[in-house]
């Protein structure tokens, strides 16, 4: 048989399509953008048929690029942006409403109502989450509420949930696959992450028919195959995990104690705890970082809600870049005798602190502070919100003590970023040979699961360093540096 696999990734902006090979290189990649819609300040939405046009034109458009025909491909993978709801009425396929992007706030007051009545100590017992708009609960509430006749279908059985992944799913084998991977419910705010299973309290505080929600199965499992009419052949679907997750497993972080951190936009730190939930003190998230063979595996989850997009702010906002990859050589210029500290709290701030009303602040300005200095602050931002999240995670489980940090995304090309981050974590930083590690994860849980990829034993040895980064940086000049942010980042919560 042979050993191609197709990844699908369905981001937030873009999709994206990946022909890996047995050795996991790439062999064919295609990428479509497809619009964001801003109905109202804070609400953030997606036309669904926009998902699924964008993924069928680039699974065609990689194939054509790896020079390889559908009958080619042992298996698909899929990774997908998490959190995001959309439902969809079961004859016709047509969806009742834009879906509700994980970004979306519109259900801020439920969620602060929600807490208000005490509320969030049984979901984040139930689903080590918290009550906030983040998550797929409230935002399905909301179609039902909001969009004529949909509660009355749904109560009828007539409509369907699904994260982006179910809405792939169900296009891609022509509506007879109704299902989600753990991963993915465990987002949802409903999934009770000790059994695996919907939980019945849950549906009932958010007024959720059982009816409407997709089967919940392995990561690594039958999500059945394609329809014919697609692509000619039946291409079975035997992975499927939320972007993070998948990063985690592209990562190799299979033990105990490993962990990995994607800067993109924002930053997700997920820490592997093996086989036992570990509830947070630290107003971190507690979740599913993969499910095989029956067996769950837990992590930590800590998200920073601005990384890359500081150096973003840094090119358009600012016009201190002209490209984003020159922030690391400014950083580098700067007067290392001026203290700048960049709180980039644009919208809120994330774990641990929970803080949405925060808003940005820069510290420590004097007159010769100029475009070196804050580029500093900005990259140097990201480093010492990881090592909150770090502490934090520390906090919750010693085992973490020594954890070593593999890192992807966008930010990880700056060498000096990723030596700064070492050194504020007083810990090594590995950046992968291969770093479509979120692509390669849903590969990785396909290819195994079609028996052409090997198990996790042997997928964890490939994986291979671009580069180490090791702590250099003295341990006085570390603390200094973390003091200043502490109370940097107090006196933003305080202002707030």
């Amino acid at each position: 048989m042979a050993d191609f696999v197709l990844a699908l990734d369905q981001g937030t902006t873009s999709s994206r399509a990946i022909v890996f090979d047995g050795t996991y290189r790439i062999r064919g990649l295609a990428q479509r953008e497809f619009p964001q819609i801003y109905p109202k300040p804070g609400w953030v939405e997606h036309d669904p048929r926009d998902l699924w046009d964008t993924i069928l034109e680039t699974m065609r458009s990689a194939l054509a690029d790896a020079g390889l025909a559908a009958s080619d491909i042992a298996a698909i993978g899929i990774t997908n942006q998490r959190e995001t709801a959309i439902l969809w009425d079961r004859a016709t396929g047509r969806p009742v409403h834009n879906a509700i992007v994980w970004q979306d706030r519109r259900t801020a007051d439920r969620c602060a109502a929600l807490k208000a009545d005490g509320s969030e100590a049984l979901i984040t017992d139930r689903t080590g989450l918290l009550a906030d708009p983040y998550f797929s609960a409230t935002k399905i509430e909301w179609i039902l509420d909001n969009v004529e006749g949909a509660r009355t279908k749904a109560e009828r059985g007539a409509l369907a949930f699904g994260t982006v992944d179910t809405w792939l799913l169900w296009h891609l084998t022509g509506g007879r696959r109704h299902v989600t991977d753990a991963t993915n419910a465990s987002r949802t705010m409903l999934c009770n992450i000790d059994t695996g299973e919907w939980d019945e309290d849950l549906l009932r505080l958010f007024r959720i028919p059982r009816s409407i929600l997709p089967e919940i199965r392995d990561s690594i499992d039958d999500f059945g195959s394609t329809d014919p009419g697609l692509f000619g052949v039946a291409i079975p679907v035997r992975g499927v995990a939320g972007d993070q997750q998948a990063a985690t497993v592209g990562q190799a972080c299979f033990r105990p104690g490993m962990m990995k951190s994607t800067y993109g936009t924002g930053c997700f730190a997920l820490l592997n705890t093996g086989h036992e939930r570990v509830p947070s003190k630290n107003r971190l998230l507690s979740t599913i970082a993969y499910r095989i063979e029956g067996r769950t595996t837990y992590a930590l989850e800590g998200s920073i809600f601005i990384a890359g997009a500081a150096v973003q702010w840094l090119r358009d906002g600012l016009g201190i870049l002209q490209r984003a990859d020159q922030s690391g050589s400014f950083a580098a210029q700067a007067d290392p005798q001026q203290e700048v500290y960049l709180v980039p709290a644009f919208t809120g701030l994330g774990a641990p602190w929970w803080q949405p009303d925060a808003r940005g602040a820069l510290y420590g300005l004097t007159r010769n502070t100029g475009p070196n200095e804050i580029a500093r602050a900005a990259l140097e931002s990201v480093c010492f919100q990881t090592r909150d999240l770090l502490d934090a995670m520390r906090q919750d489980w010693s085992a973490a003590a020594d954890t070593v940090l593999r890192v992807d995304g966008g930010m990880v090309a700056s060498d000096w970023t990723m030596q700064r981050l070492a050194d504020i974590l007083n810990a090594p930083v590995d950046r992968p040979v291969i770093l479509e590690t979120t692509a390669l994860g849903a590969a990785w849980l396909a290819g195994c699961g079609a028996g052409v990829w090997p198990g996790s034993d042997g997928f964890a040895a490939s994986w291979r360093a671009d580069h180490r980064f090791a702590p250099a940086m003295a341990d006085g000049e570390r603390e200094r540096a973390l003091s200043g942010w502490r109370r940097a980042v107090q006196r933003t919560i305080w202002q707030g």
